[in-house]
């Protein structure tokens, strides 16, 4: 919505503007041409270097403040996040001129209800990709040097290698950019677990 000078309402309030953001990620897991389905997120090497990926969002939860992508266990980012869990998220629509980063903590589902949920209602495609040999980032001597599982049952054996990454939102930071002036925005924790609006210089 709008206001008389075609201002949209989240760019003059705190609540629209956070609403507006979580709004978009809920849209980006329905819809694969929303900018928001595909988010970078970003972890802390083993190395201690940060690095940076394009994982597929599979869920936003804007009451519970929490987000969910898909992994395999076997990938170097597991292995990260279990030994330090502080992750990063970023998004941008070009169209809507919005950048959405979101800073939080992240909990690798592996064995429990939370991944056999999200395991159940992932696509059958989706769940090949578990089961693909050797484990990702293995060094191949030719491109296509990797082999997926030609049965339903070589499928089914990747659960075991099948991640659910929920991500805690702790503080969430929005940029909408507009010839008549950015608008920046930071949701941090407040009081009670309340949500603390605050405007920033763009």
């Amino acid at each position: 919505m709008s206001d008389p000078r075609g201002t949209p309402a989240f760019a003059t309030d705190l609540d629209e503007m956070r609403a507006h953001a979580w709004r978009q990620l809920a849209r980006g897991v329905k819809d694969r041409r929303s900018p928001f389905h595909t988010p970078t997120v970003a972890t802390i090497g083993l190395d201690g270097r940060p690095r940076l990926r394009t994982v597929v969002l599979r869920a936003a939860d804007a009451s519970a403040g929490r987000l969910r992508f898909h992994t395999d266990t076997r990938a170097e980012k597991v292995a990260e996040l279990r030994r330090d869990a502080r992750i990063a998220l970023h998004a941008y629509d070009p169209a809507g001129k919005l950048q959405v980063r979101v800073e939080g903590t992240a909990v690798p589902h592996t064995d429990d209800g939370f991944a056999e949920e999200a395991w159940r209602a992932s696509r059958p495609a989706s769940r090949a990709c578990y089961a693909t040999e050797p484990a990702p980032g293995s060094a191949l001597a030719a491109p296509d040097g990797f082999r997926l599982p030609e049965s339903e049952e070589a499928i089914l054996a990747g659960r075991g290698r099948f991640c659910a990454v929920e991500i805690v939102a702790e503080a969430m930071e929005t940029l909408w950019l507009a010839h008549a002036g950015h608008r920046r925005a930071l949701f941090s924790p407040g009081p009670g677990g309340s949500v603390e609006g605050t405007w920033l210089v763009p």
